[in-house]
Formats: structure tokens, sequence, C-alpha cells
């Protein structure tokens, strides 16, 4: 049981010296409706109380685990073989924070000198760092990097972006006084992304599979945006989609971005994730974080370095690229470790398990009366339309035992047209007695 030595006093004694009156003068930044008033709870219990009391609340919660899965919209339930596990947890890798004397740490710096390699192979990219935290403040960076190269400010974001990467991007921008033009949600894939494509433009920012799905061509944006001296930054937020699709810098991209967490990492609510970044050699010099190179000591004898750092921890504030500090390591070692053991061969056999899956998922749910399916193309997810509130629905199929998937509204708030909208991923994890069991569940509640 923890003990809290602060008296009334106390506490008045350090409320007084930072000028403040109170706790709630405190926390006067926070809206009052997003504030805590109280809470309901007894003086004192005991351990064995709280134990219970505890479990019972968190026993409401229904696990990804405990029924059929099929939630995504840019965090994915995969397989993490125990392996991965296992190896993170050595002593030699595990610690709370990032190791420092980093030319000393061998160990780490191979590692992130093998997931940079692995995360170039998988985009098509001629360089990438090891220094992001998630895809969404992946892909500021990678606007603000494209507001560097180009000298200009303005950015192009697609309406099939993932809505809280496009919050991210839109909360930074203005900070710095850049223009965002962020198209609607495209939920049908029918956006004319070159009409918005200028002069003005420094880069325009697409997601592929898009966040309801669809498969984009890169080529054609891609081939625009340098027509008029833009870049093209490609994200994903299903890195295993990369098996199976042509790689975003085959397709003209200059900066790809995205998440990592498919590969190696858990759900974990949310986080921590890892972001992923890489870009072309003639563009190095902007990219924001850390790089680790391979070299050799005076002996010849093999050895890592932290090449470029242009991060403000190494050179001028004012000189950095950013003041993003490193990945999630831990993330990183389990990525890359997931990825060693899949291989090439490895990833590509998952990958059209997935798409295989989620095939079988959407041929089953489109036949359903009142559902229809909106792509014409996906990997391992898809949209359906429902005869009805898609949030409502889903409740009704969670009460039968299934997550469902994401409504759109939770994406895209407020927006009527779209309430009837639903987001499904298949992994996998899902069996045919998974989707079995979602198609029925689905048939007694429109029925």
């Amino acid at each position: 049981m923890r003990y809290l030595p602060h008296s009334d006093v106390d506490r008045q004694a350090m409320l007084a010296s930072i000028g403040v009156g109170s706790i709630d003068d405190l926390f006067a930044d926070i809206p009052k409706d997003l504030r805590v008033h109280g809470l309901d709870l007894p003086k004192a219990a005991g351990e064995m109380s709280v134990e219970r009391t505890l479990g019972r609340l968190s026993a409401r919660n229904v696990s990804a685990s405990s029924v059929p899965f099929f939630v995504g919209a840019g965090a994915y339930k995969h397989h993490v073989p125990a392996t991965v596990d296992h190896l993170i947890q050595r002593s030699e890798f595990l610690t709370s924070y990032t190791p420092y004397q980093p030319e000393i740490t061998q160990g780490t710096l191979q590692v992130l000198f093998e997931f940079q390699t692995q995360i170039a192979h998988l985009t098509g990219m001629e360089v990438a760092n090891a220094s992001m935290y998630d895809g969404s403040t992946a892909t500021v960076e990678a606007v603000l990097m494209a507001h560097r190269l180009t000298k200009r400010k303005k950015a192009v974001l697609s309406g099939g972006l993932h809505p809280h990467y496009r919050a991210v991007v839109e909360s930074l921008s203005p900070m710095a006084g850049d223009t965002v033009l962020s198209l609607p949600a495209d939920p049908g894939a029918t956006e004319d992304i070159l009409a918005s494509i200028d002069a003005d433009t420094s880069c325009v920012v697409v997601q592929s599979p898009s966040v309801f799905g669809h498969l984009i061509d890169l080529a054609p944006i891609a081939a625009k945006a340098h027509e008029v001296g833009a870049l093209l930054i490609a994200v994903f937020t299903e890195v295993v989609s990369l098996g199976l699709i042509e790689p975003p810098g085959a397709q003209g991209a200059d900066i790809v971005v995205g998440e990592g967490q498919s590969i190696g990492n858990a759900l974990s609510f949310g986080g921590p994730y890892v972001g992923l970044f890489a870009t072309r050699q003639k563009f190095v010099r902007q990219m924001p974080g850390r790089l680790c190179g391979e070299t050799v000591d005076a002996e010849g004898r093999r050895g890592f370095v932290l090449t470029l750092s242009t991060r403000e921890q190494h050179i001028r504030r004012d000189k950095a690229t950013s003041n993003i500090c490193t990945n999630s390591g831990l993330c990183a070692l389990a990525f890359t470790i997931h990825m060693t053991l899949l291989g090439q061969t490895g990833l590509a056999r998952l990958a059209r398990v997935n798409h295989a899956n989620a095939v079988k998922l959407a041929e089953s749910l489109s036949a359903l009366p009142g559902v229809s399916l909106l792509n014409d193309s996906f990997f391992n997810e898809f949209t359906i339309r429902l005869p009805g509130n898609a949030a409502d629905i889903v409740e009704k199929l969670v009460d039968k035992g299934v997550l469902a998937g994401v409504p759109v509204s939770r994406l895209e708030p407020g927006k009527a047209e779209l309430a009837d909208l639903l987001i499904v991923a298949s992994t996998e994890v899902n069996t045919d007695d998974d989707r079995a069991a979602f198609v029925a569940a689905l048939s007694e509640v429109l029925a």
C-alpha cells in the first residue's frame, strides 16, 4: 500500500510557493467539463477487497483475446511469437530508458541498424531512421521535412488519411505558420486529389491502404506532385500490407511513414507503438531523428555508430530538424526480432493469409441483406455500409460476443452521411469459426 507523506500544511506551502491558492487553481487550464469532481471511494479498504473490486471492474471490459475480434482502423491484432517477448526481456536489452554512451552499447546500435535496414527494404526507400514514436507523429515530421526541402508551407492531406493522423498534422502545423488543406473523408475512394496540387504545394499526404481500406495507386499522384516541385508522402497504418503490395518507394513516394505495431507489438490499449520513417538518400540531411550507421574501428573490426543526429540534443536548437528524441527502443527491438523470424518469405505468406481471410469475410458479410461492400480493392481491411446506425449495431454485436469493427462515426463524429459505415479488419488470428460467428451475429441483429 502506498504511503502519502504530505499533510495539508505541506500542500498549502507548495501551492503558495508556485503562486496558486488551491488545487483547482493549479488545473485551471483544463476545461471544467473534463475534470473529475470527487470519486466515490471509501476512506480505506483491505488489500484483498481492493483487488476484488478492481478485478470486478476490469471484467466489464471485453478483451481482444476473449471473443472474435475484427477491430482495426490503425491498430491490429496479430500473432506475436513467444520468442519475441523472451528475447526482448534479456538483460542486454531490457531497460527503462534508451541506453546512453551509444558507441559502447553495440548490441543496441546493431539492432537499430538492422531495424533501419528492414524498414528501407519494406518501403522501397534508400534510407530509414530509428526515431519515431508512432505513425501519426511520423506523419507530421514528414510534413515538416517536406516544408524544409521545398521552402513551401502548404500540405494537402488526402481524405483517405486516418483522421487521427490528420488531427496531429492540423494541430502542429499552425504553430509553424503552415497551411493544411484537408480533403473530405473519402469512403468511396472517389476524390480527385490531383486537382488539389498546385505550385504552392509542399507535399501531398496519401495513405494506402486508406483508412477505409482502399488500395491507392500512388504513381500518378507522385508524377503530378513532382511536376509542380512538390513531394509525395506515403502513409500506411498496417505494415503487414507491405508484404503483398508494391512498396511506396517503387511507386514514386519521396517520404514513407507509418505504424509498425503489427509486427512484434501487441495492441496494449494504444501504445507504446513504433513509428517508421524512410526517405531518399538525397533528402537524408533534412530527415528528423537519428540514423545509425555501420563502420570499422581502428583495427578493422565491424562496429556501429550514430552517424546522423540532427536533433536538438546533439546540435544547436535552431539548427535541429526536430525536437523528437527517440522511438520506443524496446518496441523497435520487438519489431526487428519478429521481422527477422518472419523473413521475406514469411512476411509475404503472412500477408497472403491476411488478405485471404479478409476476402472470405467481406464476401460473407456483403451477402447479407442490406449490407454492401464499399471497396473494389483492399488488403486486410474494408468498409461496409449497414442498414442502420453502425455504432448501435456494433453495441448489439458486443452483446452477442463479437467485436465487429470500428464505426466510422467514431473517427468522423458529427457526419450523418457516414453513420452507417463500419470499418472491418481481419488478420491471421481470425478463424473460420470467428468469421461464422460474426456473420451469424450480424444476421440476427439485422433480422
